[in-house]
C-alpha cells in the first residue's frame, strides 16, 4: 500500500534514487543511467560517476569570459546538495571575476591633477623665489591704474584724494617689492635672466614691467605736481622719462615680436594666447601718459613741448591699437580702444589753444578736440562690446584655479572706466559720470577679490610653486 507521503504512482525520480531524508553522509549510492547527478557518496567517488561542479568548470573555461556571469546552467529550483542555485549562481560569477582579474589586471591610481586641493609639500622661500616671474608686475600695474581711477573720480567726497595718495604709496612700495624679489631671483638663481626673457610663455609677461612703469610715472604726474609753476625741474624730469619710456617700449614692441616669432617657430595662430598682445602694450600708453605730461594742467609746458608730446602720443597710440586688433584675449580687448579712446580726447585737450597750422586764422584745438571726441566715442563703444563678450564667457566657465592672468580683469577696465569719465565730461553728461562712478565701485571690488586671491594663493602654495607658474610650458 502506497505511503501516505508519496504519490500512488512514484515517478521514475523516486523509484530509482532513495529517499533523502534515509540517506546519510557515509550513504553510498549505486551510480547509474538514472542515478541523480552530483548527488554525495562516500569519500571514494566511482570513475563513472559524473561530477556536476567539475563540468560546470570545463564548460566555463571554454566560454569567452564575458558571457560567464550572465550564464545559467541550473534547470532546477529548490535546494540541492549543492546548495540553492543562489549560491551555485555566486559561485560562477566568483570563478568569472577572479579569471577576469588574471586577464585584466585593474589600472592604477591616477596621479592627482594639478587642480586637486591636496595639500604640497612646504618649500623655503628661496626655491620658490626661482618662480617669481615677470607676470607678478601685473599687480602692480592695477594697483596704480587704480591709484589713477581714484584721482579722476567725477564725484568726490572729502578724503577721496588721500585714499588715492595711499594707493599710490602702496603702488611704489608694491613696484619696489617686485623690483628686489625679481634681482633677488636672477641673482640666487643665475642664468634665470635670459631664460625669463627668452622662454616661451614667461617672456610674454616682460613687458608687464613698463606697464607697471607706466602707471607708477603718469601717478607722478597727478599726485605728484601739484603747482607746475613751482616745480618746473620734477616736470622736466618727468618729461625725459616719458621720452625715454617711449623709446624703449618702442624697441621692445619691435624686438620682442621679431625674437618670439624667429625663434618659437612653433607660434601659430592656432596656438594664439592673450599675451600676445602685451609687448605692444608698452608702447601703446605712451598716448595715454602723453595726455598726462603735455596736458593742460601744466601751464608751464611750453607749446613746443606740448606739440611734440602729443605728436609722440598719438603715433605711439595708434600703432599699439592696430597691433592690438589683431589680437584675442577677453579682457585684455577692452584694454586697447578703452585706452585709445582716452588718448583721442586726451591728447585733443593737451594741444596748445595757440597752434593754427596753416596760419588762416582758425586755431586747430577746436578740429582736433571734436575729431578726438568723435574717435573717442567710436572706440569707447568697441571696447564695450569686448566687455560684454569677457564678462560672459567667465560667468559660463569660471576659472577655479589662481593665476596671475586674474589682474586682466583689473587693469585693461581701469582704462574702460577712465574713458568713460573722459567722455562723460567732455559731453557734460551728468548720466554718463555716474554710471561712470557705479562702474568704478564694480572695479574697486574686482580689485579686492583678484587681492584676496592672490594672497591666498601665495600661502597655498598656488603660485611661486614648481610647475604652478609662467615659467612653465603650457603649449
Amino acid at each position: 500500500m502506497p505511503s501516505p507521503s508519496r504519490p500512488a504512482s512514484p515517478s521514475l525520480w523516486d523509484r530509482t534514487t532513495p529517499d533523502l531524508a534515509d540517506i546519510d553522509d557515509k550513504t553510498v549510492v549505486p551510480s547509474g543511467p538514472a542515478t541523480r547527478l552530483g548527488t554525495p557518496t562516500s569519500s571514494r567517488r566511482p570513475s563513472t560517476e559524473y561530477d556536476l561542479e567539475s563540468h560546470l568548470d570545463d564548460i566555463e573555461k571554454g566560454l569567452p569570459i564575458h558571457t560567464i556571469p550572465a550564464l545559467n546552467l541550473h534547470t532546477r529550483r529548490g535546494n540541492s546538495e549543492f546548495g540553492s542555485d543562489i549560491d551555485l549562481a555566486k559561485k560562477h560569477n566568483d570563478n568569472a571575476a577572479a579569471r577576469n582579474t588574471h586577464t585584466s589586471p585593474p589600472p592604477p591610481p591616477s596621479s592627482p591633477s594639478p587642480t586637486d586641493d591636496t595639500p604640497r609639500p612646504r618649500l623655503p622661500f628661496r626655491q620658490r623665489l626661482a618662480h617669481f616671474t615677470w607676470a607678478w608686475y601685473t599687480l602692480s600695474m592695477s594697483t596704480g591704474g587704480l591709484a589713477l581711477l581714484i584721482a579722476a573720480q567725477p564725484h568726490t567726497f572729502p578724503g577721496l584724494r588721500q585714499i588715492g595718495f595711499a594707493v599710490y604709496i602702496i603702488n611704489l612700495l608694491i613696484f619696489s617689492f617686485i623690483t628686489a624679489a625679481m634681482v633677488a631671483r636672477f641673482i640666487l638663481h643665475r642664468g634665470t635672466l635670459k631664460a625669463s626673457i627668452t622662454h616661451s610663455r614667461e617672456g610674454w609677461f616682460f613687458p608687464t614691467f613698463f606697464l607697471a612703469l607706466a602707471t607708477v610715472v603718469t601717478g607722478t604726474y597727478r599726485y605728484c605736481v601739484t603747482d607746475p609753476e613751482e616745480q618746473q625741474g620734477l616736470v622736466a624730469a618727468l618729461r625725459v622719462v616719458f621720452w625715454i619710456y617711449v623709446a624703449v617700449t618702442t624697441a621692445v614692441a619691435v624686438g620682442q615680436y621679431s625674437f618670439v616669432f624667429s625663434e618659437h617657430r612653433k607660434f601659430g595662430l592656432q596656438t594664439m594666447m592673450p599675451t600676445w598682445i602685451l609687448p605692444v602694450f608698452p608702447v601703446m600708453l605712451s598716448g595715454t601718459m602723453a595726455t598726462v605730461v603735455a596736458g593742460p594742467a601744466l601751464p608751464g609746458q611750453s607749446p613746443a613741448h606740448a606739440v611734440a608730446i602729443v605728436a609722440a602720443g598719438l603715433t605711439c597710440q595708434g600703432l599699439g591699437a592696430a597691433v592690438a586688433l589683431m589680437m584675442t584675449g577677453l579682457f585684455m580687448c577692452v584694454g586697447p580702444p578703452a585706452f585709445t579712446a582716452l588718448a583721442f580726447v586726451g591728447l585733443a585737450k593737451a594741444v596748445p589753444e595757440v597752434l593754427d597750422s596753416d596760419m588762416d586764422g582758425l586755431r586747430d584745438a577746436v578740429v582736433l578736440k571734436m575729431m578726438g571726441l568723435v574717435g573717442g566715442g567710436f572706440l569707447w563703444a568697441l571696447s564695450f562690446w569686448w566687455f560684454g563678450i569677457a564678462a560672459l564667457a567667465v560667468a559660463r566657465a569660471p576659472p577655479k584655479d589662481f593665476h596671475l592672468g586674474w589682474w586682466a580683469a583689473v587693469f585693461p577696465n581701469t582704462g574702460f572706466t577712465l574713458a568713460t569719465i573722459t567722455l562723460g565730461e567732455a559731453f557734460r553728461n551728468d548720466a554718463v559720470l555716474w554710471f561712470a562712478s557705479v562702474m568704478s565701485i564694480g572695479l574697486v571690488a574686482t580689485y579686492l577679490f583678484v587681492l584676496y586671491h592672490h594672497v591666498r594663493a601665495v600661502i597655498v602654495q598656488d603660485i611661486m610653486y614648481p610647475g604652478r607658474d609662467e615659467d612653465v610650458e603650457d603649449h
